[in-house]
């Protein structure tokens, strides 16, 4: 992996919390985690809540870690992508 793919995933997961209204907007989201490509549907269950109490971070309907991301936000969700966004994250 080179430098500029490592800090191109370390920027994107700035995308992965408070990200409700881009997860809402994406026509798919993956998670990095365990590297599931779901529809923003599947997802139930948000955390960080704003002023009204509305949880503004995904938790991945797969595995339950907050590492999904979207589509509008305009990263790639392939499984390549995620797994080197894992790799950054995940792996010692």
């Amino acid at each position: 992996m080179s430098n500029t793919q490592e800090m191109d995933f370390k920027s994107a997961h700035k995308l992965s919390s408070w990200h409700r209204g881009k997860l809402l907007e994406s026509d798919f989201c993956g998670c990095f985690h365990c590297m599931k490509i779901f529809t923003p549907d599947k997802i139930h269950e948000w955390v960080d809540d704003d002023d009204s109490n509305i949880g503004q971070t995904a938790m991945c309907p797969y595995c339950d870690i907050d590492s999904v991301v979207g589509t509008a936000s305009g990263v790639p969700i392939t499984k390549e992508y995620l797994s080197g966004m894992n790799q950054v994250w995940f792996t010692c």
